[in-house]
């Protein structure tokens, strides 16, 4: 069994009572923003073995491969995280807006508004990354034909005589 599928399967698919999974849950977050808070404090990419970088950061191995399975879609090359192994080199080589769209798409609060942010991309654009995020999820119907007014087929009819049928 690979690393990322020990990952999902302790994550996802094991019987736990409600306050394990809250509590789960709850470290992993923790350890998440305090991972998110080293690497977008840092001026180069973090790289290194899968091991290597659960060392640096303080965490279990499982939850690192967590975490490279959620950043894996916000860096510029992503890592082979369905094949990975503990001795598999990774870089956490991403793209701030993409990174920052996509904490808001998973609604992630506690990590899209760290502070380390301010250094990586203005206000303003955060303001439109956050935007444009929650507008992609909206659908806007187009605009109503009147029963009484000309065919969109071009037939010269009125709606109602003609595909309002």
């Amino acid at each position: 069994m690979t690393l990322l599928e020990n990952w999902r399967q302790a994550a996802y698919e094991s019987e736990r009572d409600q306050r394990s999974e809250q509590l789960f849950w709850g470290a992993y977050f923790n350890k998440e923003k305090e991972i998110y808070e080293q690497i977008l404090a840092a001026a180069e990419p973090v790289t290194g073995t899968v091991k290597e970088l659960a060392e640096r950061f303080g965490a279990e191995l499982s939850l690192m491969v967590g975490f490279l399975d959620g950043i894996n879609d916000s860096l510029k090359t992503p890592n082979p995280i369905e094949t990975m192994e503990e001795d598999t080199p990774v870089s956490l080589d991403y793209d701030p807006e993409k990174l920052y769209y996509n904490m808001v798409a998973a609604k992630a609060k506690w990590l899209y508004e760290l502070p380390q942010w301010d250094e990586l991309l203005t206000p303003e654009r955060r303001k439109e990354l956050y935007r444009e995020q929650k507008s992609s999820g909206t659908i806007v119907k187009g605009r109503k034909i009147g029963r009484n007014e000309p065919c969109p087929c071009g037939s010269g009819k009125k709606y109602k005589y003609c595909c309002g049928r």
